[in-house]
């Protein structure tokens, strides 16, 4: 509440005092005019470990130290100050780079470094359990408000209203979800003959293939929702972010469409899809024989993404088998 409005309604003498007491009343409940006031106001928030956090209804100067939390504060419109670094990469991962541009790295998904996250002097930490640093939130707390916004295998639309909740943007998240959910629908109902197709994932590194996207972050749960199948070894949720498969057992990546990438750049997948294809069981994969293997970004499909990942994934495939 300003100090002019509190003055109106002031009738007795003691007029200083008591636009005062109105005034940290204002920045208590919310009700503040002024634009700085909500950087007073907090919110208390629960997060998946059952915590309940004061959290400042404003963040101005947020960490991310997730890939997801990252993506979903970028998706929210909102640059973080700090963030961690892509999976197998120095900066964040490169589909997030142009929005996070003037973000600084003071995490990996091992560790973070305390001291540089210190330095940013953040008003509001989120993490979840993709990264190894939800082991540190005790010392997280010690910095600023602190969100474990997803349990690992999370949900991934799930995980981002929860980060959504922490940002004080849920509204935005549910018109972003929305949105989401009707290109989605629009692909489905233009996918014809690859109508329930088998769609095989796979990072290609240290010149091997690992299978990726299984259950329900952003890269399973979009090709269920499309209504798309996945080879067998590929189906219900994975021990892990990724698992690798021998070169003896490539048939088990095969399927109708294989989306190929690395952690970086599709220019990199361009290269190792080269390599790939010099290695004589590849070549006997039904999806290269029928010229269905799509090189993507792999930063973005094999990331632990959120919503501006799903949308990369969604984008890819529509150009594939619903053009």
């Amino acid at each position: 509440m300003s100090l002019a409005r509190a003055s109106r309604r002031t009738v007795l003498a003691s007029t200083a005092v008591a636009a005062g007491a109105l005034l940290l009343t204002g920045c208590g409940d919310g009700g503040g005019d002024s634009a700085g006031s909500n950087e007073a106001v907090t919110r208390q928030v629960t997060d998946a470990t059952g915590r309940q956090v004061d959290v400042p209804a404003g963040p101005k100067k947020v960490v991310t130290l997730s890939e997801p939390t990252l993506d979903a504060a970028l998706a929210l419109g909102i640059e973080p100050v700090g963030a961690t670094a892509g999976r197998g990469q120095k900066g964040v991962s490169t589909y997030l780079a142009d929005r996070a541009g003037a973000a600084q790295v003071v995490a990996t998904v091992a560790e973070a470094d305390m001291e540089r996250l210190a330095a940013l002097q953040p008003d509001l930490i989120l993490l979840d359990e993709t990264t190894a640093v939800k082991g540190e939130v005790a010392k997280l707390e010690s910095i600023a408000p602190t969100v474990v916004t997803a349990k690992l295998n999370e949900d991934w639309k799930k995980a981002f209203t929860a980060t959504a909740d922490a940002l004080n943007r849920k509204a935005e998240a549910e018109k972003i979800l929305t949105g989401f959910g009707a290109d989605v629908a629009a692909t489905e109902a233009k996918l014809g003959g690859n109508a329930g197709a088998a769609v095989s994932v796979i990072r290609w590194q240290n010149q091997a293939p690992s299978a990726v996207g299984r259950g329900v972050g952003h890269v399973g749960a979009t090709l269920t929702a499309l209504g798309l199948e996945r080879p067998k070894d590929q189906q219900g949720v994975g021990t892990g972010h990724s698992e690798p498969v021998s070169l003896e057992k490539l048939s088990t990546i095969d399927g109708d469409w294989l989306f190929f990438g690395t952690l970086g750049e599709k220019a990199d997948g361009e290269k190792a899809y080269a390599e790939a294809r010099k290695v004589p069981n590849f070549t006997r994969l039904k999806a290269e024989r029928e010229g269905h293997v799509v090189v993507v970004q792999g930063s973005a499909w094999n990331s632990a993404g959120g919503p501006l990942a799903a949308r990369i994934v969604l984008d890819d495939v529509t150009k594939a088998l619903a053009p």
